[in-house]
């Protein structure tokens, strides 16, 4: 298949012979000279909310002031000790954003990575529900779906588990290599997973992914499902959305009631330095996160929570308030997608996801270059995530997948960044067949 562009005919690079290849080379070397002229300094290295989007949340600092009342509905004073669920306000509208009864779930500070980070430590240190802790076994397994979220697999790392990479498809992870593994080895203690969005793909795990997880049979009883389901209510479009099935529903009906931990946080919906994260499992499970955490902490910051609740005041303010995120956001998202699909299209040297919400693309080009575009583009002034980012210990055995974050950039600035990458793309891989042809 054959591509026009600029009234020029652009076979696929397999079909192209060395002096075609010679040729695109050349093009390509001057066009990208001209961006490296244009001294850029281009941030796509993280998933940040941008200004725009940080703006809309402003509100915050107008719902609570020096004559608010700062009283519960229940007339627990939020200034004041105590609380160490959260209050109930908070964790009835958190509730309603996860999907999740209010009684199960605890409301924390800022940051659900904190979270997830404490249930790890947790049972590294003191096991989980009476079996053996962690640092006292010889070795500890962990499944990571891939690509995948990179502090996630920091977590892990830092604790020095062997992290096992799983395929990931649009349907969610590869549920066969799970279930045997899960299955037959007791070493195997947790899976990461995003379910909803996932970073890096935007994938969203289907009904049949979903009731498979909740009808794991684990080899090890101190096996956890860890569900951060950090873009719950982050879609792009109104019309086109993903759903989703309640994992802790789910399990309950399986009879797996204690298998799942799951996550989430107001991170990228206000000020991701500022929000209130959550965690929502069983009540076993809870009560042993509680009696750990009454050690650690009287109660999380309730003012913070409370002006989270006056600012939404329901579940349908936070819908609205995300309806203007994706306003902001989607036309960046759409605006790579197009460049791609001009540039990129038909050559048959790359693939990329086209995700209804998150923060993320995934972006795979051919074997072996995924480091040399990201240097490409570094070097042109656009910084990229780093290439291996997406796998565990760094180490993308393919060194193809690259995350793409739209949204921090403003419109203009995305799009001479996504027009640049797509150069990038094209240079590095007539590169690299030119020398092997």
């Amino acid at each position: 298949m054959e591509k026009f562009e600029g009234g020029m005919i652009m076979k696929p690079y397999a079909e192209m012979s060395k002096e075609e290849l010679k040729n695109e080379i050349k093009e390509l070397r001057t066009e990208y000279r001209k961006y490296q002229g244009m001294e850029l300094k281009l941030d796509m290295s993280r998933g940040k909310p941008c200004l725009d989007q940080l703006d809309l949340s402003m509100g915050l600092m107008d719902s609570l002031n020096s004559h608010a009342d700062l009283s519960c509905d229940d007339g627990t004073d939020c200034r004041n000790y105590g609380m160490l669920e959260g209050i109930s306000e908070a964790r009835e509208l958190i509730g309603d954003m996860m999907e999740n009864d209010p009684r199960n779930i605890l409301i924390y500070g800022n940051s659900s990575l904190n979270v997830m980070y404490d249930q790890i430590s947790r049972s590294y240190t003191h096991g989980v529900m009476g079996n053996t802790p962690w640092c006292r076994l010889d070795k500890i397994k962990w499944l990571c779906p891939v690509p995948g979220y990179d502090r996630h697999f920091s977590i892990t790392e830092y604790f020095g588990f062997e992290m096992i990479p799983v395929p990931m498809s649009p349907t969610g992870p590869d549920m066969d290599m799970i279930e045997k593994l899960v299955s037959e080895d007791k070493a195997v203690k947790g899976i990461w997973c995003v379910p909803k969005y996932s970073n890096p793909q935007g994938y969203s795990y289907s009904d049949e992914t979903v009731r498979r997880f909740a009808r794991l049979k684990p080899a090890a009883r101190d096996f956890r499902i860890y569900w951060d389901n950090a873009y719950g209510i982050h879609h792009l479009y109104d019309d086109h959305q993903d759903y989703l099935i309640e994992i802790l529903a789910e399990c309950k009906r399986a009879g797996n009631p204690d298998l799942v931990y799951k996550f989430s946080s107001t991170s990228k919906i206000t000020f991701p330095g500022s929000g209130i994260a959550a965690i929502a499992t069983s009540p076993n499970n809870l009560e042993e996160i509680k009696s750990q955490l009454k050690r650690q902490t009287i109660g999380h910051d309730k003012v913070n929570q409370l002006r989270h609740v006056r600012f939404f005041k329901n579940i349908h303010g936070m819908v609205e308030h995300m309806r203007r995120h994706a306003d902001v956001i989607r036309p960046k998202f759409e605006a790579v997608e197009n460049i791609f699909e001009e540039n990129l299209g038909g050559l048959g040297i790359a693939e990329w996801t086209k995700p209804n919400g998150g923060y993320f693309i995934s972006f795979d080009g051919m074997e072996g270059t995924a480091r040399l575009i990201i240097d490409r583009a570094m070097k042109a002034g656009v910084k990229l995530t780093p290439a291996g980012s997406t796998w565990p210990n760094h180490k993308d055995p393919y060194d193809s997948n690259i995350r793409i974050a739209p949204t921090y950039p403003t419109l203009e600035d995305i799009t001479t960044a996504a027009k640049l990458f797509t150069i990038c793309v094209r240079l590095v891989t007539a590169e690299k067949l030119y020398e092997e042809s």
